[in-house]
């Protein structure tokens, strides 16, 4: 809270995903933990594009998620709940994989989605297995009972990666680079005032940037 931020909105909210790698190329970090040492090897690649979007809930008005609300989407442990990160290519969208890398065609980029949960249970900012205070929404969009919809946080990254199967997540060594471990956190670091611009376009059917 007490950093500055490059973001016009002054939103100092942290969104975080594993960087993906082209392989074959050698990156800074070969010999560095986290890196090489944790056999993630390749030269990182900067998406061509990254959209942070929320959305709101099919069955009513959201309400405004609490400063400081931790989730987590997707499992970094291969086997864990909540394979939720999808991977796809432009073109394609309407096709998402979770345990396969897609490999596009030529002129289509690789797209990576996020999808958050979006129901609060209206009390806890994280919970011990940062998980278990908020939960994706039931079959017909509507919440759980004793969670409310809060505004659906949707990170959508595009990259451009080597013709074939030549690209792979970070992950831990054991994971082996499986795409089924892909995730993405998110820490809400607005105020009052920013997450009520946020609900009151959401409400009021708006599309704002």
């Amino acid at each position: 809270m007490a950093a500055s931020t490059t973001c016009r909105n002054g939103d100092k909210s942290t969104h975080y995903w594993p960087v993906l790698r082209a392989l074959g190329q050698e990156e800074f970090d070969a010999n560095r933990r986290g890196g090489g040492l944790d056999l993630n090897v390749g030269k990182i690649l900067t998406p061509v594009s990254v959209q942070i979007t929320f959305k709101g809930n099919p069955t009513g008005k959201v309400v405004a998620a609490p400063q400081f609300l931790r989730i987590i989407t997707g499992n970094a442990r291969v086997g864990g709940a909540e394979a939720n990160a999808g991977w796809t290519c432009t073109g394609f969208e309407n096709r998402q994989l979770t345990d396969k890398y897609p490999l596009c065609p030529r002129g289509s980029r690789l797209v990576r989605v996020f999808d958050f949960q979006s129901c609060w249970d209206g009390q806890n900012v994280d919970s011990a297995n940062h998980r278990t205070h908020v939960t994706f929404p039931q079959a017909d969009g509507s919440c759980p009972q004793g969670f409310q919809p809060i505004p659906a946080l949707e990170h959508r990254l595009v990259y451009n990666v080597p013709q074939g199967p030549n690209f792979a997540v970070d992950t831990f060594p054991e994971e082996l680079h499986k795409p089924v471990t892909d995730h993405s956190d998110f820490i809400n670091l607005m105020n009052e005032q920013q997450m009520g611009r946020v609900v009151d376009c959401i409400n009021s059917g708006r599309r704002c940037r």
